[in-house]
């Protein structure tokens, strides 16, 4: 089977109510994780790649880690740039063997935003790839995207984005946010459904994206804190507003902090109670448990997409 768009993946989400996975992966062991939890649940798959990751790991490294994975799955699997920041960044992935492409012109005025997307989706397009556009920018740190505030999605403006630039799917900000960060304390997290409704009003059947979407999951943060790292206050998005979102018109939803954290507190905990060990496969071995058992947990607890490959 080879690496597949998300096109039919996100009609058969949209249909059932919903959303499937787009994990960010840098090494072996994540891609391992994550796929062998995709296998036992039979869910369908997105693996992302960020430019800092393509960077670390190498595209062609990349590329065949996420051939292997489909060798071993036999899943339908779809290969992500996440955030290109130009077209370059967006062609070079499209020649070298990615499915989908996410081009970030979020930051740019509305009409930028429409040319340079639709430049993309037109290269794209014309060499099966789908594309991701996003309007409105998402607050926090993520590899090399770093925004200081929200800028939420107007829903008066999608149509137009949509029909002008011909998307596949659109990523909206309505109070999720990148990093582990995202929100202080006593504050109550807050997603703006309104702005997701009167989305997917104005865009029937349209695929929606959700970027910044990890729930820092408080059981991790603990570890790592119990075992000599700092992240006081770390906070993510509550796991059932995430799934109230895949019930409706979100059909991808981003996550990578929740795999860092995952592995950083397995590593942090075997190191801090095996002090003697050096060889790798000793602490990577529960690290790709970790994520292992996290990934599971989202495909049935926030994404419903388990039994849907």
């Amino acid at each position: 089977m080879p690496i597949v768009t998300t096109t039919e993946m996100f009609k058969k989400a949209y249909d059932n109510g919903y959303a499937i996975g787009a994990f960010n992966v840098n090494n072996m062991e994540i891609i391992q994780g994550i796929t062998e939890a995709h296998k036992e649940e039979n869910a369908p798959l997105i693996l992302q790649v960020s430019a800092g990751a393509r960077k670390y790991a190498k595209h062609n490294y990349l590329i065949k880690l996420v051939e292997a994975a489909i060798i071993e799955t036999d899943l339908p699997i779809a290969l992500h740039l996440d955030h290109g920041a130009d077209f370059d960044i967006c062609k070079s992935c499209i020649d070298g063997g990615f499915s989908s492409v996410m081009i970030d012109g979020s930051h740019f005025p509305f009409d930028e935003n429409i040319a340079l997307t639709k430049k993309v989706v037109d290269y794209a397009h014309s060499k099966g790839v789908v594309v991701e556009g996003e309007l409105g920018q998402l607050a926090g740190i993520e590899d090399d995207v770093n925004v200081e505030k929200h800028s939420y999605t107007d829903p008066a403006q999608v149509q137009e984005f949509v029909e002008k630039t011909g998307v596949d799917s659109l990523a909206i900000a309505i109070g999720t946010s990148h990093g582990a960060y995202k929100f202080k304390p006593g504050q109550k997290p807050e997603l703006k459904f309104d702005i997701l409704e009167e989305v997917s009003e104005r865009l029937p059947g349209f695929p929606i994206v959700l970027h910044g979407a990890s729930s820092v999951i408080p059981e991790f943060v603990e570890k790592v804190n119990k075992y000599g790292g700092s992240m006081p206050d770390a906070i993510g998005i509550p796991e059932d507003m995430l799934r109230q979102a895949a019930k409706g018109a979100v059909c991808k939803i981003n996550i990578d902090s929740d795999l860092r954290l995952a592995m950083t507190a397995a590593i942090r905990e075997h190191m801090s109670l095996n002090p003697s060990d050096f060889d790798p496969r000793l602490y990577l071995g529960p690290a790709r448990q970790a994520i292992k058992e996290m990934v599971q947990r989202k495909i049935v607890n926030v994404l419903g997409c388990s039994g849907k490959a």
